[in-house]
């Protein structure tokens, strides 16, 4: 009987009123179709990161008389001459760059060696020949792997060339369409919306805050993090700095996380070519030097606005729209956790404290 009064005042406290429930079965009717057909809408999804990536711009032309179709129209031209550009200019060279590392890891797992029983002679306390002849046996088997599954990768990429040009026509109409009729489908959404509808204003005013800073913001510190990283390794001579340059750009996508796992490669490369030295020392310094200037100056100008998540909060997020949909999972998880965020903050006060 205890439990049951506790639940009801719970469910007192939290649904007490009819838009609650209303906002709580769309939210889950939403969270379904995005479980079952999240993969198949990747496009749209991408198109509508687009559009809230554009919308400010188009709002800005509009404030000069502009037509919202030719502002929206400057906008997805713009959008296309920077993935041109991309493709033209950066994707040779990172393609490049990541051919000759993958050529280079036989190789480098001798040089790895060397540096281990040069370890080894310094630190015999430490690290042994045996721990040594483990480590480099266990790396050639993880070499044979990774190149299975880069051929495994390879080949289904070959066919998947319909899936990517389906990537490239819809995501930029789809973008075109969510610029275009912004105003028109949130009035079609509210058309269908129960008549009081405070609650679910409230909550798409929040999450469209939320949400707008997310992206614009993530887009942002990409680019600078990734350019500034490119820039310095190329200043230090470090081979394939602009591969590690977009690695590290694009580790802020999983905060913790990503910044741990991208270590290992910058490292790695710095190890092999340098060796223990002291121009090794400066490039990890430099490296850590990024990372800190990112999360305690550009990330808190950028997010001034956005809530933070807590760190469980994000590993939780990464895993499990990750372990849905997989890379794309990963790529929206934070964005999904930061709207799931949005809608507890809205959620009405008065259910909260009655």
């Amino acid at each position: 009987m205890n439990f049951l009064k506790v639940l009801s005042d719970w469910l007192d406290r939290y649904f007490a009123n009819e838009q609650t429930l209303a906002l709580l079965f769309f939210l889950g009717l939403g969270l379904l179709f995005l479980i079952y057909f999240g993969v198949v809408l990747a496009p749209l999804i991408s198109g509508l990161v687009g559009a809230f990536l554009l919308n400010g711009i188009a709002n800005k032309l509009e404030q000069y008389r502009i037509s919202r179709l030719f502002a929206v129209s400057i906008c997805l031209v713009m959008f296309l001459l920077l993935i041109i550009v991309f493709a033209l200019l950066a994707v040779p060279v990172l393609a490049g760059q990541f051919r000759d590392l993958i050529q280079l890891l036989p190789s480098s797992f001798s040089a790895v060696q060397l540096l281990l029983n040069q370890l080894s002679a310094d630190y015999p306390d430490f690290v042994t020949p045996e721990q040594i002849t483990s480590f480099v046996e266990q790396g050639l088997r993880e070499l044979g792997n990774l190149g299975r599954v880069l051929v495994e990768t390879l080949f289904s990429q070959v066919f998947s060339i319909l899936g990517l040009l389906i990537y490239v026509v819809l995501t930029p109409l789809s973008l075109f369409f969510f610029l275009k009729d912004k105003e028109l489908m949130i009035g079609w959404l509210e058309s269908n919306l129960p008549e009081k509808r405070d609650l679910f204003r409230q909550v798409a005013g929040e999450m469209n805050a939320q949400l707008g800073n997310y992206v614009r913001g993530k887009t942002i510190e990409i680019l600078v993090v990734g350019v500034v990283t490119w820039v310095t390794f190329a200043m230090f001579g470090l081979n394939y700095s602009a591969i590690l340059g977009a690695l590290v750009g694009l580790s802020v996508l999983i905060p913790f996380l990503g910044a741990a796992v991208v270590t290992i490669p910058v490292f790695l490369v710095g190890l092999i070519q340098l060796g223990w030295s002291f121009d090794f020392a400066m490039v990890m310094f430099a490296y850590a030097l990024i990372q800190f200037l990112d999360g305690n100056v550009l990330v808190p100008v950028l997010f001034s606005e956005v809530n933070d998540l807590h760190p469980i909060a994000i590993i939780f997020a990464v895993l499990f729209f990750g372990s849905l949909w997989g890379v794309w999972g990963v790529f929206f998880a934070i964005p999904l956790a930061t709207l799931i965020k949005a809608v507890l903050n809205a959620w009405p006060v008065s259910a909260r404290e009655s």
